[in-house]
């Protein structure tokens, strides 16, 4: 944390020019400088945010958003269903609040990239394009955040445009596929890590290093200082100055008062905290929307522990309930706060479950569910988009599209055309290659319909 003897000889200005930014290994005066040389894209009317769930390693569609109640017990699984605030439309017994608020969402039951690799299908959820695998994990293209990020920018002097919470990551890569890949470290999410359920939690990347005290920062100041004159008279550009005005911008961000008090959840009142759940998933989803109040443009929530080969009813009964009071409150919260027409979220993973039963693991013989890109579900929430309805259906045993089916890429080609950005807008990988965000993403025109 910037101690308050900064305010004595020692300015923001000095903290960046002795290279603090440096040792965080953070870009944003980077990602300042693209925005002002021309990389905003078109906005949208009111420029929504966005809010990802992400479900790390597959969430099965029977036991969450699309259950089977008249399946076979094989198929139906070990969990009911109940009914919803939409009629006809039922979701798992264990997320009753979600069912509540049925009618503020749109569910995606037709959702399919057809592979069952971990790192295919996160990879091609999140950036609308094939690529890495299990043998090769290495990122190959931006996420829609990260190009979200690199083409709209900062929305408000002070935040962050792009949070990771609580920690981004993707199957255990280390941001993963929420990354920038070929755009550069400068769109990758801030990345927020720690517990914001812990009572001492703070984003720690907003902290000076390790070892950089005020003491050492007036050293390098008065190093600094020795060579300004010389500077001065050699570099007279105007993007001297510029320099100077976006490095600072940046440290803004991360030391300023506004992103501090937009990770401040101590003021929230207990109830609602309690409301959301004090646990680790719960917290994180409070503070998503704390920080879209405060102008964060993207936020990502990363809920691991999806993977239920065995074992499946034991799983839900511990992950649901919690998911249930982290996203029902959210939708709720921003609701109530007139946020859901200004935010977008979306729950979703890598892929869906097998609709069959399993026969669990060598070591854990309990029934659980396989891998299944062919079919997953996704909930759609806010930003003017469609509520209430359902979109695309599944096969009776839950393993396939039946009608509508839905891709990855027609989800990211949804977004953009919400958030008026054109599809077509391409960026040279590292090969020089020219490739189009959008991939060949169609716009869902049941989910944009929505739109007023």
């Amino acid at each position: 944390m910037l101690s308050n003897s900064m305010a004595s000889g020692v300015t923001r200005r000095s903290v960046l020019r002795a290279g603090v930014l440096g040792a965080s290994g953070l870009c944003l005066a980077d990602l300042l400088r693209a925005q002002a040389a021309g990389a905003v894209a078109k906005r949208g009317a009111d420029d929504p945010s966005v809010i990802l769930v992400w479900l790390d390693g597959g969430p099965p569609q029977h036991e969450t958003y699309d259950p089977k109640p008249d399946a076979t017990a094989e198929v139906r699984g070990p969990i009911g269903s109940i009914a919803s605030a939409v009629p006809g439309v039922r979701v798992s017994e264990l997320l009753p609040r979600h069912a509540a608020i049925l009618d503020k969402v749109a569910l995606l039951r037709s959702v399919h990239h057809d592979n069952d690799d971990h790192f295919t299908a996160a990879h091609w959820m999140l950036t609308g394009y094939s690529g890495p695998n299990g043998v090769n994990q290495t990122p190959v293209n931006p996420s829609f955040a990260s190009i979200l990020t690199r083409l709209k920018g900062v929305k408000r002097p002070g935040i962050p445009p792009y949070v990771g919470l609580p920690n981004t990551h993707t199957v255990g890569l280390p941001i993963g596929y929420h990354g920038a890949a070929y755009l550069g470290r400068t769109f990758d999410p801030f990345n927020a890590d720690g517990d914001p359920n812990n009572p001492a939690y703070h984003a720690t990347s907003l902290d000076l290093p390790a070892g950089v005290d005020v003491s050492r920062l007036d050293c390098r100041h008065q190093l600094l200082s020795r060579f300004d004159a010389a500077r001065a008279r050699i570099d007279k550009a105007a993007a001297s100055g510029d320099l100077d005005r976006f490095q600072e911008a940046a440290l803004g961000m991360l030391s300023g008062p506004e992103a501090r008090a937009a990770f401040d959840l101590g003021q929230e009142p207990e109830v609602l905290r309690a409301r959301y759940g004090r646990h680790t998933w719960g917290q994180s989803a409070l503070l998503a929307r704390r920080l879209v109040e405060a102008g964060v443009r993207f936020v990502t929530l990363t809920f691991g522990g999806w993977d239920w080969h065995s074992s499946i009813e034991k799983g839900m009964h511990n992950v649901l309930p919690v998911l249930d009071a982290a996203v029902a409150t959210l939708i709720e919260d921003l609701s109530q706060r007139g946020l859901l027409e200004s935010t977008i979220v979306l729950v979703m993973g890598e892929f869906g479950r097998s609709p069959r039963l399993n026969t669990g693991l060598p070591q854990d013989p309990i029934p659980g569910r396989d891998h299944n890109g062919r079919c997953m579900s996704v909930l759609v929430a806010g930003g003017g988009l469609a509520a209430g309805r359902t979109i695309g259906s599944s096969d009776p045993r839950g393993g396939a599209p039946a009608d509508r089916p839905v891709r990855p890429q027609d989800i990211i080609a949804t977004l953009y055309d919400r958030l008026g950005i054109d599809p077509e807008t391409s960026f040279q990988d590292r090969t020089g290659r020219p490739i189009a965000i959008g991939s060949t993403g169609l716009v869902i025109p049941e989910l944009a319909g929505g739109l007023v």
